[in-house]
């Protein structure tokens, strides 16, 4: 893992906070945590606030990885191996991915802190 792995969170979902300051201690310093609910927010070149706000997104260093892989990324780097290995096999991940993306899609509707001023 690069020193360039770079996490775009949403600080003003309470769901999301919690989870990343959770894991902060565990993906700090290898990951960039970055929130793009701050006021100075800029999207990385290619991206837009609307896509980054529907679904999380973690650089690697290589690759941007989107929803739940992205996910699963950051939770191995986190040091959950085991849990995102076993989310990852066959059918499970298929269902982890159409449950994060029903989750997005509601979180999106129905939090207005996903609002794009």
């Amino acid at each position: 893992m690069t020193s360039h792995a770079q996490l775009y969170y949403d600080a003003s979902c309470g769901f999301c906070k919690k989870e990343i300051e959770h894991l902060r201690p565990r993906l700090e310093p290898q990951v960039q945590l970055i929130d793009i609910s701050a006021a100075d927010f800029q999207p990385p070149c290619g991206y837009t606030l609307e896509a980054l706000l529907t679904r999380i997104h973690f650089f690697d260093g290589h690759t941007m990885q989107i929803g739940f892989d992205a996910t699963l990324a950051y939770w191995r780097i986190a040091g959950l191996k085991k849990t995102a290995t076993l989310l990852s096999l066959p059918g499970i991940s298929h269902m982890g991915n159409l449950t994060y993306n029903i989750w997005a899609q509601w979180r999106r509707r129905n939090s207005s802190s996903c609002a794009i001023n």
